[in-house]
């Protein structure tokens, strides 16, 4: 968000009339609401915990991506089982001390506390050292501080709440505990649950006054990745179709379609938006997005000298390259290594050809040691022809090649200067019926990340045009125009298949449930609305959503079958469509006393 900026200011604390000395009461890293801040630049400062707590090692910074969600989703497949948690999560099977639980619960009430701080921070300036012409930045802070309050608990509810709202009902069930002020003691930091509509109504009215408080802003050089107006509105969007509110939901995506100037990248720059090319930044399709820098040389990323300053994904859902002596049995991954591809993403992308074999390389040079250059096997050549043609002719999702790298086809540094062939990783290497394909969305592949920080290299998109159009669409499918929906599902298809986006494609859809690419998908198979959601933000975190709130959490179980980190078949849990509220909030929390979401 902010580049190159990692001041960490830890939280204002409300002074009550307190007889003890306060410096034996009042953490010395906090700031008194007596004094501060009394300029504009100490309260920007303040604004910038609630932006940094975004890149927290326990959310975006490192675990709850690769650890918990896309093992959830089975995204990616687990070779790691040392941790329980992590293994709870591949399994759908939460327990109420989960890890990972426990992080995203604390984590992002900490970066509700930031926004409170900020926003409480703002009304203190004015009210004690604000001119009139101040109102204005004032103003642009407040309205980021709304949205980022709105976007923490936006993934608060969608994790934790007892039920989503639809038009059947739901409002009534528990959502989680609303905080809109600084606790002023004890007592104010033990709540018990609201109700699920208090909550969503709480995340509308965040980003209807973001919006109208950043109204007509924009931001350059270094504040390019702040908060928009455009932004706060698709927030507010997607709130809204998280809610089956449709009519609501049309009018504001809507809005950010025809005025925020956004536009789709075309498939050229698509292909390479996700690795880590600094040209493709805050481009024509980012509408909000997490800045990452890796320049935590010599730390370790977010446990590092500056936390909460860069990310370290990458290191568990890493390619793998060939081995130096050109054999899978001696591949290396660019990372730890512990997450590959799920194999049963390669056919939910249409690609179809099985699994492939090695055949000696006709090519081998035997008066040279066998390298990753001078292999002695390679890929069946007849596979690889047949491969490189359905990439050619787009028989499958180019998406998948987009989020993907396949052995022996694709390229990644290993060593940061030379191209090694990307390898079935070596725990697969002598077993049959694998794809052992490597991520290639949001992973290195152009240099070991062990060597580098290790830091990721590429900022995560939040919130980007494409997402806009397939809720926009969904809005209209709740509205029944059916034409609208498909209209808008065929613009990101398109892209993804490298036709222009307004214009009629051969690749169109023309029904909501027609068939797609999926192979053996008996539910995404035959809905192109449930498809594109996953093919277009595949691996960019909110799938998990998407499965919750469509309740579709068994027949994903059945579809991916299996997971290296679990015993047996997957079988799907109907309590893990909501989170567990952890033990120790009941340990620390009197009021949460029999507050448990159901089956826990």
């Amino acid at each position: 968000m902010f580049k190159k900026k990692y001041l960490i200011i830890f939280g204002l604390v409300i002074l009550s009339a307190c007889k003890k000395d306060p410096g034996l009461v009042v953490p010395t890293d906090s700031y008194s609401t007596t004094n501060f801040p009394k300029t504009l630049s100490e309260l920007n400062s303040v604004l910038v915990p609630c932006y940094s707590n975004l890149r927290d090692a326990n959310l975006f910074g490192f675990h709850l991506w690769p650890k918990a969600l896309s093992n959830a989703t089975h995204t990616a497949n687990s070779a790691y089982d040392g941790d329980p948690s992590w293994n709870e999560m591949a399994a759908t099977n939460l327990g109420i001390t989960n890890t990972y639980v426990q992080e995203a619960w604390t984590s992002f009430f900490a970066g509700v506390k930031n926004c409170n701080v900020a926003i409480q921070g703002a009304d203190f300036y004015m009210s004690r050292y604000g001119k009139p012409q101040d109102q204005s930045t004032v103003d642009l802070v407040k309205g980021q501080a709304y949205f980022l309050r709105a976007y923490y608990y936006f993934n608060l509810e969608c994790l934790f709440g007892e039920s989503y709202i639809t038009t059947a009902g739901g409002g009534d069930k528990k959502g989680v505990p609303i905080f809109t002020e600084l606790p002023t003691g004890l007592e104010g930091t033990q709540k018990g649950r609201n109700t699920v509509k208090e909550v969503w109504d709480l995340i509308v009215s965040d980003c209807k006054q973001s919006a109208a408080l950043l109204k007509g802003k924009t931001w350059s050089g270094n504040d390019k990745g702040r908060i928009s107006e455009w932004a706060a509105k698709s927030l507010l969007g997607k709130a809204y179709v998280f809610t089956q509110n449709w009519n609501e939901a049309r009018t504001v995506l809507k809005d950010v379609i025809d005025n925020s100037g956004k536009s789709l990248m075309p498939y050229e720059k698509y292909r390479d938006a996700f690795i880590g090319i600094s040209a493709n930044e805050f481009n024509e399709e980012s509408i909000f997005e997490l800045n990452v820098d890796q320049d935590s040389k010599g730390n370790y990323g977010v446990y590092g000298n500056t936390p909460n300053a860069t990310t370290i994904n990458g290191l568990i859902w890493c390619p793998w390259a060939l081995g130096e002596d050109g054999t899978e049995g001696a591949s290396n991954p660019l990372g730890y290594g512990n997450e590959i591809f799920h194999d049963k993403n390669v056919e939910r992308f249409g690609f179809g050809l099985g699994s492939y074999t090695l055949k000696p390389n006709p090519d081998f040079n035997s008066g040279k040691a066998a390298s990753y250059t001078n292999p002695k096997n390679i890929m069946d050549p007849v596979y690889k022809q047949q491969s490189l043609q359905v990439r050619v002719n787009k028989t499958c999702d180019p998406r998948l090649f987009v989020n993907a790298l396949q052995p022996w086809v694709d390229s990644v540094k290993f060593d940061g200067r030379n191209w090694y062939p990307v390898s079935m990783p070596k725990f697969w290497a002598k077993q049959a019926n694998r794809y052992g394909w490597s991520f290639r969305k949001y992973a290195p592949i152009f240099d070991n990340i062990n060597n580098t920080g290790p830091a990721d290299a590429w900022n995560y998109y939040l919130i980007r045009l494409a997402e806009v159009y397939l809720l926009y669409a969904e809005a209209a499918k709740g509205l029944n125009d059916n034409t609208t929906a498909l209209a808008y599902l065929n613009k990101t298809k398109r892209r993804a298949y490298g036709y222009p986006d307004n214009a009629p494609s051969p690749v169109d859809y023309t029904s909501l449930t027609g068939a797609t690419v999926a192979i053996g998908d008996p539910v995404l198979g035959n809905n192109p609305l449930y498809y594109e959601r996953f093919a277009e933000l595949f691996n960019e975190g909110g799938w998990w959503f998407d499965v919750c709130r469509w309740r579709i959490g068994a027949s994903e179980a059945a579809y991916y079958e299996t997971a290296i980190n679990v015993n047996g078949k997957l079988e799907w849990k109907d309590k893990t469509y909501s989170w567990p509220i952890p033990q120790a909030e009941f340990n620390s929390n009197p009021k949460m006393t029999g507050q448990q979401n159901q089956g826990y």
